[in-house]
């Protein structure tokens, strides 16, 4: 049996890996921020370091 810790986050454009146990959660989906469980307010990226999303 395979445990699964982290996944992608839920943000189509978004390229991050997220701890489950850290991730912002929204309508049953993994979010690496609020940003992304918003859909970038006002174009707020999510301010990882190599990930463009919400630009």
């Amino acid at each position: 049996m395979t445990t699964v810790n982290q996944m992608k986050c839920a943000c189509g454009c978004c390229l991050c890996i997220v701890p489950l146990e850290t991730a912002v959660k929204k309508d049953g989906k993994n979010y690496c921020c609020d940003a992304c469980a918003n859909g970038h307010p006002d174009g707020a990226g999510c301010c990882h370091t190599g990930c463009e999303c919400g630009k």
